[in-house]
């Protein structure tokens, strides 16, 4: 009997000496039967997390895929030390190689595992061929995954492979246009971020101002809100939202937000309006994602509040933008009746409901059968970013951008390219308002974390655009705004003016809320409406070249402020300060009335004066017992009486307006000063060396003005 069971033996392990493919059988290891029996309740654990979401193949637009790679990522460990003790069983060595796969970290030791478990068993699953062939791809092996991928297809059979099919001529596709991009990588420099925003643990999800003076962000630290909370078997604590802020050109060290934004759930950075005054979050809500709207009130946040059923539905509500007014919102859900599973939507803004309106889909050039996420609308207001899965992609997540057409449609997308692209997920993109500077996360070797905020510096054409010296940001009936540049002009970046300041009270100096309205002075419409910092007095609008623009500044008590920007369509990207002093309604205040026009030589008032002129009806009308001097300038070119007979022509127009619209004559009082109450004297500006700075010299002596006389 003895000689039959040794028998039996030899030939059990001659068979596992030949074919290498040991199974985890006692018998084999009975001299090692406690490290047998350890070894073996490991596989069973990590057996049971990696079979949880059986699948023939990765399929990325499966909704339970999420899961799956976190409880494959949750089983790596138990199979491991399964592997460690026999390290020549095919299965293992495959599911290991699966695992690892999904694994941003250490995913190059995917390919070792799956061809050992191809040595061992050429037969050791039907999809092995697949699997090597994604181990190569995010590997940038691109020839050898290829070559994977088209054995795969070979081995395919029966009715119900369509999907898998699919996927496999995919992932060639995306090899091909991997290849073919990084031959003609993009000019651009990609630097980590660095501390201190970023840190040991994940950070993701950078959202900016449009000055890129503040940013927030994601990240998974050991001092979130959630971080004594985290689900049994997590490897991550809870997301909570950060904030840092640009100091004297440093980034200050990030703050948790704190309550009432952070919960103790997971809380993650969405949108950013321009002036960082308003904030779109995502809140898990149990699984059902949805998006939150909150507001900086002075310096504290208000309480997240849900956003209407026009935005979140009973699906999953992932990522949104603003639009550079606020009128108009970009969002991602996976609610039916899309072209895939996450697309991409457009919401505006019900001035008389005062909320989103119904949300429609930006379509099928824009989105695919595939998900798409992250979406950005530019300040600039016509082009979009985000990341697809669909489109020509590297492979995972690629980040795109479409421009939007002359009718409002949307163009075909645009692959951002490498090495801002790369064969993993590229998503959470944001871009400065110049256009020079774009924001990701990623995971980079020698990095701070698992996954690392990335900058990117767009470099533009080898070749600059020749840029006219004159400065045409600024033109306008009276002296354009008195600027103090931050930027330098850059070339192929985006046309938009970035107007920023303090709004004060002029004496107190003291910091105002007032309300801002922009207006486009030749359509004679207001483009939006922004608010200051309660606090800071603090505004940002962003003005895209190609408009001339009225910008009217409001407070209670005070008499209103207007500016005129005359934009011209080749204007580069500028940011200009310019901090507004608001002069309370008592008498002697003076104020110059910006967006007043006249026809050349003549005091014929031009359409673009009619909403300045009934904003100073509405003063007069709110205040009855004032009474005003209307006052019109000239320069110093010309006669004096020409001057003098043109300027109170002018004025009387202005007046005229006024009692025609209900104004009381007895209330106003006409004056033409003519050249005699210069700002400029002409010594000053015979002193100035350029044609342009003569020319706004004498602009800043043109103007209309009024003046409170009595109260």
């Amino acid at each position: 009997m003895k000689k039959y069971i040794y028998l039996l033996t030899f030939i059990l392990v001659a068979s596992i000496t030949k074919a290498q493919d040991v199974p985890f059988d006692k018998k084999i290891f009975k001299e090692r039967k406690d490290e047998f029996k350890i070894a073996r309740n490991n596989l069973e654990i990590g057996n049971e997390l990696f079979e949880m979401y059986p699948a023939t193949f990765i399929d990325v637009n499966d909704p339970m895929w999420k899961d799956r790679r976190h409880h494959y990522r949750k089983a790596l460990p138990f199979l491991y030390k399964a592997n460690t003790f026999n390290p020549s069983n095919s299965e293992l060595n495959y599911k290991i190689g699966r695992c690892y796969l999904v694994n941003a970290v250490f995913k190059e030791e995917a390919i070792p595992h799956l061809l050992k478990a191809l040595k061992l068993n050429p037969n050791v699953a039907t999809d092995i061929h697949y699997y090597l062939g994604m181990g190569y791809h995010i590997n940038y092996e691109f020839d050898k995954a290829i070559e994977e991928f088209s054995k795969h297809k070979k081995t395919l059979t029966g009715k119900n492979i369509a999907a898998e099919l699919e996927s496999t001529e995919k992932k060639i596709k995306e090899c091909k246009v991997a290849i073919k991009l990084m031959a003609n990588p993009e000019r651009v420099f990609i630097d980590n971020f660095g501390r201190p925003v970023n840190s040991k643990y994940p950070e993701y999800g950078a959202i900016i101002s449009a000055d890129e003076s503040v940013m927030m962000f994601t990240s998974r630290r050991n001092t979130s809100t959630g971080a004594d909370k985290m689900e049994k078997g997590d490897t991550d604590y809870r997301e909570d939202i950060y904030i840092t802020k640009k100091v004297d050109g440093v980034w200050t060290k990030p703050v948790n937000m704190g309550d009432p934004i952070n919960t103790s759930g997971h809380d993650a950075t969405t949108a950013v309006s321009p002036d960082a005054q308003s904030m779109i979050i995502y809140i898990d809500d149990k699984g059902d994602g949805n998006l939150y709207e909150c507001k900086l009130e002075g310096e504290l946040w208000s309480k997240p509040k849900k956003m209407n059923k026009n935005i979140n539905s009973k699906a999953h509500e992932s990522s949104a933008s603003y639009s550079n007014d606020g009128k108009t919102l970009y969002f991602v859900s996976n609610k039916d009746g899309g072209f895939g599973h996450h697309d991409m939507y457009v919401s505006k803004w019900d001035e008389e409901k005062q909320d989103w309106g119904v949300a429609t889909n930006l379509g099928a050039v824009v989105n695919t059968k595939y998900n798409e996420e992250a979406v950005l609308i530019h300040p600039d207001g016509k082009t979009l970013y985000f990341s697809s899965q669909g489109h020509k992609t590297m492979g995972g997540y690629d980040i795109f951008k479409s421009t939007m057409n002359e009718d409002g449609t949307w163009g075909e997308p645009v692959n951002m390219g490498s090495p801002i692209n790369t064969v993993g997920d590229d998503v959470f993109f944001v871009i400065n308002a110049s256009g020079r500077r774009g924001y990701y996360s990623s995971f980079i070797k020698d990095g701070h974390g698992e996954k690392d905020i990335l900058m990117i510096t767009f470099l533009g054409d080898e070749k600059p655009f020749q840029t006219s010296s004159e400065d045409n940001l600024l033109a306008s009936a009276t002296k354009p705004v008195s600027e103090a540049v931050i930027e330098k002009k850059v070339t192929g970046g985006k046309n938009i003016t970035i107007l920023k300041g303090v709004i004060r009270d002029i004496k107190t100096q003291k910091p105002l809320g007032a309300s801002i309205e922009l207006i486009d002075i030749e359509a004679n419409k207001t483009l939006a409406t922004f608010t200051a910092n309660a606090t800071t007095g603090k505004y940002l609008v962003s003005l895209p070249s190609g408009k001339n623009y009225g910008l009217i500044v409001r407070q209670e008590g005070y008499l209103f402020h207007s500016e005129n920007f005359n934009i011209p369509a080749t204007a580069a990207y500028q940011e200009v300060e310019k901090n507004i002093d608001l002069k309370r309604i008592e008498v002697g205040s003076v104020i110059v009335l910006k967006n007043i026009f006249y026809d050349y030589n003549k005091a014929t008032l031009r359409d673009e004066s009619k909403n300045e002129l009934d904003r100073l009806i509405k003063v007069l009308t709110e205040n009855p017992t004032i009474k005003i001097e209307l006052s019109a300038h000239t320069d110093s070119r010309g006669g004096n009486k020409y001057n003098m007979d043109l300027s109170s022509e002018r004025a009387q127009s202005c007046v005229d307006y006024l009692i025609k619209n209900g104004i009381a004559k007895d209330r106003l009082v006409v004056k033409g000063y003519g050249e005699t109450k210069l700002i400029k004297t002409d010594a000053e500006i015979a002193k100035l060396k350029f044609r342009d700075e003569k020319e706004e010299a004498h602009q800043e002596n043109r103007r209309t003005e009024i003046k409170i006389l009595s109260k």
